[in-house]
């Protein structure tokens, strides 16, 4: 395995180099083998929902009706929220299978420097998350009422505990997936052929803004959270800090959207909605700055040292005896 120039120390950034293999050629064959398991996955899931719909006449008819609607998300249609957040859920174990296959062993080390998710850490940030969106909660409804994103009929009865189900659910891998790609693999590509952290950290930005269809405020609060999500996972050696505060946003988000009957997806995004997404960011990166300060944890892993080679004995002199009747070696002056 070859060892990077820096330092034997390895950032979250650079944690390619202690994995089995960690040639400049790995980030490239990682992404499409990802690419070709997901689609591949996608094509199974989609062959199962065939299935399903021709063994019932309901089953088809809803499986149509999310058809029909072009791919749009519908809070109020639990099958359309279960295929649209589970396609996305997909791409983790695309990620993963890849990564296994390509670079070996290890494989917690996408995760975090700890060599596996650091579960403890995760709930700690969860719950940090929490704190932070029961304020940005409060400070909001003190505002007034924000007139942007598209007005919906909420789900009732069980349609909307289904809605809600679907969203607990499927929302925590949605997000984590999203996390490992632009936070995990993203990352850890970049920093395998760029040392500085801010490399790793900015270049993915732009490719999260674009997977999310917003207006400039919107995408303009889209590539905050990208650049709060990349610092924390380099401030904090793993993905866990990330990944809780996508998932506390996302069920934020959606879970008011459909209590609200509000549209979490739509286009236009309004400046309240940027000021809270900014506070929440904010405050959520300074508390975990602060529990960071408190109670330190594992940012780097430390690289065995390759032993150094046993010193070759060198050969100890012997005195020459003369035989019997030969003369005395002298020892000659320089």
């Amino acid at each position: 395995m070859p060892r990077p120039i820096d330092s034997d120390r390895l950032a979250f950034h650079r944690l390619v180099f202690a994995r089995r293999r960690s040639g400049w050629w790995t980030p490239l064959a990682v992404g499409a083998l990802g690419i070709v398991l997901f689609f591949l996955m996608v094509l199974g899931a989609a062959l199962v929902a065939l299935l399903i719909a021709l063994s019932s006449e309901e089953a088809a008819r809803a499986l149509n009706r999310v058809l029909n609607d072009g791919g749009v998300l519908d809070i109020s249609d639990p099958l359309s929220l279960f295929i649209g957040l589970g396609a996305i859920a997909l791409l983790l174990p695309a990620y993963l299978l890849a990564s296994l296959l390509i670079n070996g062993r290890r494989l917690g080390f996408a995760s975090a420097v700890f060599g596996r998710l650091r579960w403890r850490w995760l709930i700690v940030c969860v719950g940090l998350a929490v704190a932070m969106a029961v304020v940005v909660a409060i400070v909001t409804s003190l505002l007034p009422p924000e007139q942007s994103g598209a007005s919906l009929t909420p789900p009732a009865g069980a349609t909307l505990w289904l809605s809600l189900l679907v969203v607990i659910l499927v929302v925590p891998v949605q997000a984590a997936a999203e996390e490992y790609i632009f936070r995990g693999y993203l990352m850890q590509s970049i920093g395998r052929w760029l040392r500085h952290p801010l490399f790793a950290i900015l270049l993915p930005v732009p490719l999260f803004v674009i997977g999310h269809l917003y207006d400039p405020v919107g995408q303009a609060a889209v590539a905050l959270f990208a650049i709060a999500a990349g610092w924390l996972t380099w401030r904090t050696g793993g993905l866990e800090a990330a990944i809780a505060v996508h998932i506390v946003n996302n069920l934020l988000a959606f879970v008011t959207g459909i209590v609200a009957g509000t549209d979490p997806s739509a286009a236009d995004v309004g400046w309240v909605s940027f000021a809270t997404s900014v506070l929440l960011l904010g405050g959520y990166c300074l508390a975990v700055e602060y529990v960071l300060r408190r109670r330190p944890i594992a940012r780097t892993y430390g690289l065995p040292r390759t032993p150094l080679p046993p010193p070759i004995p060198m050969p100890t002199p012997t005195a020459t005896v003369p035989l019997p009747g030969e003369p005395t070696p002298e020892l000659t002056k320089p």
